[in-house]
């Protein structure tokens, strides 16, 4: 839980050296999906939709350029969340109008002046709903919090405001991020956009949602067993869960934990990068951050040649799934094998995987809600009480043993992508269920133990901690989108948007909208 004292207790003021040092990246002619800044619609600056549905990219290019301005941009996003966002309840909290008309009035007057605010000048940006923003309500999706409204900016709001971002509001979440499906007691259900009567995935669901109806340019997420993968999959949009350590996730109680991330979601690759260009980089102040400038994912994409380059194709995990989700997945070998890949049905062991991310999400779980437990536990849901029992149960010998085999499990995964450059599997089991099902109770006529069980093609990932992208690659026959994850070596998360990038390129299944937004 979101420990608010003790969040911004723990919280020092601090700036990315990354940040004022990010350029907008330059871009090859191919990349031309999702907007066209020399439109009639750009130039002219008109508050249309079409300004909606630019590449975040673009946006800022036009406005560095003085083709456009950050109030208009601003103006036509709010036009477009007046319309959209009543029917699929992505944007839960927003900052008043007149504030945000402010904001881009002084980014203009800024840019007036000559003075560039950072790479994300002007652009509009939504924060999920657990992180926290200073004087803009941020409630965990809880009733318990209904009404707090944090003194302070947890580090990737820093970081996107430092970068010149403005944050526009809220996105919604699952009650305190568990679970893959967005509804809370708070707010209620988010729906999908390709089909209002099914869930788009959680706990980033509003932010893919957000983006995939143009409400936002760019949006920040988490991750711990699928966040930042699972709501991109279902609502046709992008999204990496970044290495460890690769977006500093401060302030925090548990500074060498691995399975809870922060990233970035867009529209397309090329804007996942941007965004993860700002997000990135070293923070003295989280202790497993990477030293490494987050400049270098402002680089071109679309420069690596894959010849020859080895991925392998996931055969079944020993899991079950929804045949339209296994079968478009595996059909993407051909799009692997036309961008010169050698691609090989294999994939690593993930024995005790299951067990290694179970046992430290009850763990961290019982730290964050065991003593609330005590005074509070009649307004906290089924998932937490699980999670606090379960994790009462853990004893120090236990964790030590799971822990020797989660090591052996990375370095099983580590001699595997030695032969293997990438590996492609789903992003998760299923298709996009009913918005009033709160999980999937079995698949394939397989029952399902816990509420998170669905997701283990998303979670084993997170038990190794590799970098992974969720990439539009298909819709099933009812049109719903099908996102595939591929997963890079440890710590090339360059290598694997890359990937992603001559994915999308080769594919294009990206460009598709939903109905609503016509």
């Amino acid at each position: 839980m979101p420990d608010k004292m003790s969040r911004r207790d723990a919280l020092k003021l601090g700036t990315n050296a990354a940040v004022s040092a990010a350029m907008t990246p330059l871009f090859s002619a191919r990349d031309n999906h999702a907007g066209d800044p020399n439109s009639s619609s750009a130039r002219s600056g008109d508050a249309s939709p079409d300004i909606c549905f630019l590449r975040a990219v673009d946006i800022a290019a036009l406005i560095r350029q003085k083709k456009i301005s950050a109030r208009e941009v601003m103006q036509a996003h709010l036009k477009q969340i007046a319309r959209v966002n009543p029917k699929v309840n992505a944007l839960v909290t927003l900052v008043p109008e007149d504030q945000l008309v402010a904001q881009a009035a002084a980014a203009d007057e800024a840019a007036a002046k000559g003075n560039w605010l950072g790479p994300l000048h002007g652009l509009p940006v939504a924060a999920k709903d657990l992180h926290e923003t200073a004087g803009i309500r941020t409630t965990y999706g809880s009733p318990l919090h209904r009404d707090f409204v944090p003194d302070f900016d947890c580090r990737v709001v820093q970081r996107e405001k430092q970068a010149g971002a403005i944050v526009i509001g809220k996105s919604n979440v699952p009650e305190f991020g568990l679970g893959s499906q967005t509804f809370n007691p708070v707010f209620g259900p988010t729906r999908n956009p390709y089909d209002l009567s099914k869930t788009c995935g959680g706990s980033t669901g509003g932010g893919a949602v957000a983006l995939a109806t143009g409400m936002v340019p760019l949006a920040d997420g988490s991750d711990m067993g699928g966040s930042l993968r699972n709501p991109p999959n279902f609502c046709n949009v992008v999204g990496i869960r970044p290495s460890p350590g690769r977006v500093p996730n401060v302030p925090t109680r548990l500074g060498w934990f691995t399975l809870s991330v922060p990233g970035p979601v867009a529209r397309n690759v090329t804007d996942c990068a941007f965004f993860l260009s700002v997000l990135a980089g070293f923070d003295h102040h989280y202790p497993i951050s990477i030293d490494q400038p987050g400049t270098q994912f402002a680089q071109p994409l679309g420069t690596r040649n894959f010849k020859g380059v080895r991925v392998a194709l996931f055969k079944d995990l020993g899991l079950p799934w929804e045949p339209e989700v296994k079968n478009a997945v595996k059909a993407q070998a051909k799009v692997f094998e036309s961008l010169g890949c050698i691609v090989e049905e294999a994939e690593p062991d993930f024995t005790d995987a299951n067990e290694s991310f179970l046992a430290w999400r009850h763990w961290s779980t019982e730290l964050a809600f065991g003593d609330l437990i005590a005074t509070h536990g009649d307004q906290l849901n089924e998932y937490i009480h699980w999670h606090v029992e379960e994790g009462r149960k853990l004893t120090g010998p236990y964790l030590a043993r799971v822990e020797a085999k989660r090591t052996e499990l990375f370095q099983r995964m580590t001699a595997f992508l030695s032969k293997y450059e990438f590996f492609i599997l789903p992003v998760n089991q299923v298709l996009p269920f009913d918005v009033t099902t709160h999980y999937p109770t079995q698949i394939a006529g397989v029952k399902m133990e816990n509420y998170i069980a669905w997701m283990k093609s998303a979670y084993y990932i997170s038990a190794v901690g590799n970098p992974a992208a969720s990439v539009p690659c298909a819709f099933s026959q009812s049109g719903l989108p099908i996102g595939l994850q591929i997963v890079g070596r440890h710590h090339d998360d360059w290598g694997v948007l890359q990937m992603a990038y001559a994915f999308e390129q080769a594919t294009n299944v990206a460009h598709r909208r939903p109905a609503i937004v016509s």
